[in-house]
Formats: C-alpha cells, structure tokens, sequence
C-alpha cells in the first residue's frame, strides 16, 4: 500500500500554493539549512501597509512546519503574509553544527527570516515550537513584536518536565514523542488529544514510516531542552503575549499556564478552548482560527496604534 502521507504532502504543496505560499530553501550560515514556506510577495516596507501583516507559526515536536499549521495557513494565508519554517531536524531543515538548543533554533529561525526580508512579526508558536518562540522574543524584541503560545511553556525546567512526563505516563520525552511502533504513534495522538477519534492502524503505521527522521538528533533536542529550575530565570518579554490553551491538556495542564501567566504578568491573556487537549490546532482548528484571527487582529491593530503614538 503506498503511504498516504507520501500522497497527501504534494496535495498539500498544491493547496499551499493556491492560497499563495511556497517553499523556500534557506541557507543559515554554511552546514546550516533552513526550509520555510513563505509567502510569493515580500513584505511591503510601507509602514501603512497590510503587506506589514507578518505572522510566523513555529510548529512542535510532533511534526514539520506546515502538516502542523496546515488548516491555519489556508486560513490566514490571504491575509497575512504567512512565515512557516521548519525547525532544525525537521522537514529537511539540517545543520552540521553541535547546538541543539531551543536558543540555537530561535537564532536560525530569526537569521532565516531576516534574509526573506521580515523586519517586524507576531510569532505563533505551538509546545516546543512556543519555547523556541519565547527564546527568539527574549533574543530579537526588535524582530517578535507579539506573541500567540499555544499549550507551552517559557522553558521547559525539571519540575514542569517530572511532573509532566508523571501525567502521562512516561519516563522520558523521547519515550513519548518519537515512538518505534504503530501502538507508539497511537498512545502518542491519544495523550495529545481530548478525544482521539477511531482511526486505522494503517494510519499511524503510515505516520510512523514518514515522520520521524533524523532520530538521534531529536532526542539530542529534547536533551537540550530541559534544563534545571536553578538555572531559569524568567526574563523581561515587552511583547504582547496572548495564550490560546486546549482546555483538557495534560502535558501542560491549567497548573502550567496558570504559573506562566503569573510568570507573564499582565503582558499575557489567557483564553481557552473546550474539549481540545495539546494538539488543539489540528483537534478543533476551525474553533482555533476563529479565536486566533480576532487575537491577531488585536495584536496588529494595537501594534499600529503604538506605532502612530510614538
């Protein structure tokens, strides 16, 4: 039987393209590559210009950029102009250098971009792709200009870490996220969501022989990524960040974003959305969009005022 998603990502490269995105290669310094879908046209320079609408979606760790963003760049694509790359590791996106922390994919992601020409963004980052978006706000405020977190974390410390892989079930991250069997991608799906729908074996099988390459150099990532409480401390963010949370999520459960809006302070608003767990974008996304289109619309039209004020 071919493999359903080896059909379903030319599709998917053709809907992209309908909606104006394409593919671009992006070569980060030598031995580091970036692949991005980006919009045909550039953003416009004029400062009253909606081409100024640049909205990047970092993805997670589940799969590449745009099987993740999929259903929200079709429906934001006309109006935005729409950034999404694929981390380091994912989607072909590679690197010859030892870095495989989130700070090293936040400084790729915002060199990557600045060479497609992006000055200003709202970043949108989901879980993993989240820490990466905090990183690259802390690192770039000139670059992120606001923030959307879905289902995430400022940085992944121990406690959050321990008390997370306690809820589910297991004892490490690579354990749970880069499974080695069909019963693997299954229980992975079935954690992430609220109510995981019936669907074939073959499915997750099929899932399992296209998504999860490059195995040694994920679980170095996910090494790299938790880091002790002692060695956290939560940094100045003068962006806007607005919170959009699957409300049944256990991996980062309302005792999560509940210490990251105390974390926040009031540069963040929360808002959730019912019967939805970690992978809320792809479970309920036109629910998603909805709140996510009225969140950007805020963002930009408070940008723009901020901007007329100074």
């Amino acid at each position: 039987m071919v493999n359903i998603f080896a059909v379903y990502k030319p599709l998917l490269r053709w809907l992209m393209k309908l909606v104006g995105m394409r593919p671009q290669t992006v070569e980060i310094e030598p031995g580091t590559v970036m692949n991005f879908w980006v919009p045909n046209e550039t953003p416009n320079k004029s400062k009253n210009s909606n081409n100024n609408k640049v909205v990047v979606f970092i993805h997670g760790f589940a799969a590449d950029g745009i099987i993740t963003w999929q259903s929200q760049v079709l429906a934001l694509a006309r109006k935005y102009k729409v950034y999404v790359p694929d981390l380091l590791f994912f989607g072909g996106s590679i690197t010859d250098r030892s870095e495989r922390s989130p700070e090293f994919q936040a400084e790729c992601v915002a060199k990557g971009l600045k060479k497609l020409g992006v000055e200003r963004c709202s970043l949108v980052g989901l879980s993993y792709g989240g820490m990466v978006g905090f990183k690259m706000a802390e690192l770039y405020p000139d670059l992120v200009e606001s923030m959307v977190l879905t289902c995430s974390a400022m940085a992944l410390t121990k406690s959050i870490s321990d008390a997370a892989l306690e809820r589910i079930g297991f004892k490490s991250w690579s354990d749970y996220t880069l499974p080695d069997s069909v019963q693997g991608v299954e229980i992975l799906f079935d954690i992430a969501t609220f109510k995981l729908p019936w669907i074939p074996n073959f499915v997750y099988r099929h899932y399992l022989e296209i998504m999860f390459d490059n195995r040694e150099q994920r679980e170095e990532l996910l090494k790299a990524l938790v880091i002790d409480d002692k060695d956290f401390t939560i940094p100045h963010h003068p962006q806007r960040v607005q919170l959009l949370w699957g409300e049944n999520d256990i991996i980062f459960n309302m005792e999560v974003v509940n210490n990251l809006m105390r974390q926040l302070g009031d540069r963040a608003t929360l808002q959730y959305i019912e019967k939805a767990g970690h992978l809320v974008e792809a479970e309920r996304p036109c629910v998603y969009n909805k709140h996510l289109k009225e969140i950007l619309t805020t963002l930009f039209e408070n940008g723009h005022q901020k901007q007329r004020n100074l």
